[in-house]
């Protein structure tokens, strides 16, 4: 047998990369995503991650595995579109980031990483985006608890500079990051949050069933979302009790959502108040969440600061009139086809409220305007952009 000799070990050395090269070129690149926003119930984040997933995924253009330091409630979604989910055991959340998750990622298999929660590991080399909903840890500290202070604060400018392309989900949340971080303009792009399809209005027999079942026949006033300091669900109530006081007939007051942080005086002032027509319906299934904000006579959404404000977007592609508060990204999200209120005056929501209910013609009006408006927010759409900033970051 003949030896071979270095030429031919040079030879054969060669032509394994370049196979190992071939197959590198060939294979879908794979994306690595945090998916704490998505572990339990869904609220803004949690839909804002889940959405995008679903549709990156069905884009096919990475190989996409989760990872979090706990199990999610629900994974069937994730099976069902081929994501895969790793957990690396951590007692909370920001220690697996940024201790776990490194370590994590140093084995190289993931191309890009994405992070849906406004900060990222700090350690390594992974390409990186980030996605940063709102700065209301700057803007407005005091709607927070001090552990989401402590650990998100320090963090952002860090995760910041890190990542190779910065995601703003609305024009206000970029200008804010402007403003705090000027530095990073120039890989600061904004992709917004989209609305389902499955919002869209309901027929009449649709919306008196649901009212019916409610014990409203006459319809309700909505609020869904969070009950928590940030979402001045207070001023919402002052309004609808001096909107009562002064007409005396009002519709009641329906609250779609869980209690947040730093609200014990809400609930103990809600419960007290549900003799009186204040409806609170906690958090709702997909289906039922949907029919009940079909069914509303008015929506209203008196958040002090949105990043985006998913909620206001899906009660105008229900083609509900909707009232919103004239701060942060709803006046871009609601554009013609909503009112808006100063977010401290629960008098200017008073009238709004009061108008809806009593001017048939511009309820009309504004019903008509929101699925137009909402057409203009697509996961599709934002996907496609997610994706060009993720294969920007890759390159």
């Amino acid at each position: 047998m003949q030896n071979s000799g270095p030429a031919d070990d040079a030879n054969a050395t060669a032509a394994a990369h370049s196979s190992s090269a071939r197959a590198a070129s060939t294979r879908k690149p794979r994306l690595g995503v945090d998916l704490r926003a998505a572990l339990g119930e869904l609220t803004g984040i949690g839909v804002y991650t889940r959405a995008l997933l679903e549709e990156l995924a069905r884009r096919g253009s990475f190989d996409i595995v989760t990872m979090a330091h706990r199990a999610p409630r629900h994974d069937g979604w994730m099976r069902e579109h081929g994501i895969a989910f790793e957990a690396q055991s951590a007692p909370y959340g920001v220690l697996w980031q940024q201790l776990r998750l490194p370590r994590r990622l140093a084995r190289g298999d993931v191309d890009v990483f994405w992070s849906p929660l406004q900060t990222l590991p700090l350690l390594g080399d992974t390409p990186a985006v980030v996605t940063v909903h709102d700065l209301t840890t700057l803007l407005l500290p005091e709607t927070h608890r001090l552990k989401v202070q402590i650990t998100q604060v320090p963090l952002l400018g860090r995760s910041l500079a890190r990542a190779r392309r910065i995601v703003a989900v609305s024009e206000a949340t970029a200008a804010d990051i402007r403003q705090f971080f000027p530095e990073v303009a120039p890989r600061l792009s904004v992709i917004t949050g989209g609305v389902a399809s499955r919002f869209r209005p309901a027929s009449a027999e649709q919306v008196a069933a649901t009212r019916r079942e409610l014990d409203c026949p006459d319809g309700y006033v909505l609020y869904v979302g969070t009950l928590e300091p940030r979402k001045n669900v207070e001023l919402l109530v002052d309004a609808w009790l001096a909107l009562r006081e002064e007409h005396g007939d009002v519709p009641p007051l329906v609250l779609v959502g869980g209690y947040g942080w730093k609200s014990r005086a809400l609930h103990a002032r809600l419960e007290a108040l549900a003799a009186e027509g204040v409806h609170l319906l906690g958090r709702l299934a997909d289906d039922e969440h949907l029919r009940v904000l079909q069914a509303a006579r008015c929506f209203v959404y008196p958040s002090l600061y949105e990043g985006f404000g998913l909620p206001a977007a899906e009660a105008l592609a229900c083609g509900v009139p909707t009232v919103v508060t004239n701060t942060s990204s709803l006046p871009e999200v609601v554009g013609d086809a909503a009112l808006l209120v100063d977010p401290h005056d629960p008098g200017d929501l008073a009238e709004a409220m009061r108008r809806v209910l009593q001017e048939p013609g511009l309820a009309a009006d504004l019903a008509s305007r929101g699925p137009r408006q909402a057409a203009r927010f697509s996961w599709e759409r934002s996907a496609e952009q997610l994706e060009t900033a993720l294969l920007e970051a890759l390159a």
